[in-house]
Parts: structure tokens; sequence; C-alpha cells
């Protein structure tokens, strides 16, 4: 399984990281939403963990972005902030799950329990 991070925030990618299951064999990073649709194009991982608040480009555009160009690309919004209407907006852009920072064991079951594939 390929999995992208994308926050601005190393030690969070890096928490983040510690978290992933076995199955997990590949790893992408970036700092920005920005970068998220090109590292998405040049490697097709199977889940990309979107942080909603970055500079230059949020999460919710970034996964806009990545599910116009991809749409059956796997996205969770993983953020801090537990609210209703970033949740809304993050599945109004097309993430398929969203995940608080805090919760971040529930990523295990999350993975596999809700990949899709492409067809």
């Amino acid at each position: 399984m390929k999995v992208l991070i994308v926050d601005d925030n190393e030690s969070v990618r890096k928490i983040v990281r510690e978290y992933l299951p076995d199955p997990v064999s590949e790893i992408y990073e970036c700092a920005d939403g920005l970068e998220a649709l090109e590292l998405y194009r040049q490697h097709l991982p199977d889940w990309v963990l979107m942080d909603w608040q970055m500079p230059g480009k949020n999460g919710v555009s970034a996964t806009r972005e990545i599910i116009a160009a991809f749409p059956a690309a796997n996205v969770c919004m993983v953020t801090a902030f537990d609210d209703e209407e970033i949740r809304a907006e993050a599945f109004a852009a097309g993430a398929r799950s969203f995940l608080l920072k805090d919760s971040l064991f529930e990523l295990e079951a999350m993975l596999g329990v809700r990949m899709r594939k492409p067809l």
C-alpha cells in the first residue's frame, strides 16, 4: 500500500508515519497542498492523508484538485479541528474519510476497512 502524507508540520508527518500499519510499504510526503497533486500524479498512492490548514493551498482545495484529476482517489482529511463545517467541506471536496489528529490510532482500521481500489 502506498500513502501520501500532506502536512505543513514535519513533526506531524513523522507522527502520522509512526501510526501507519505494516501493509504500508511506500510513504511519500509534502508540506503543502500546492505539491499534493503533482506527488499524487507521480506515485498514485492508495491513500492521501491530507491536513486541512496549510499555507499556500489548504487541504480542501488540494483534495478538490486531486479528485478532479483522479476521481477514484482516496483522500482522508486529517486535522486537529473537530468542526462540522470543516467535515462537510472536506466531504464536499471529495474526501472519503475524516480523521482527527488526536485519533491517529484509528488509521489502521480506516486504511484497511475503507480502502477503495480504482476501477
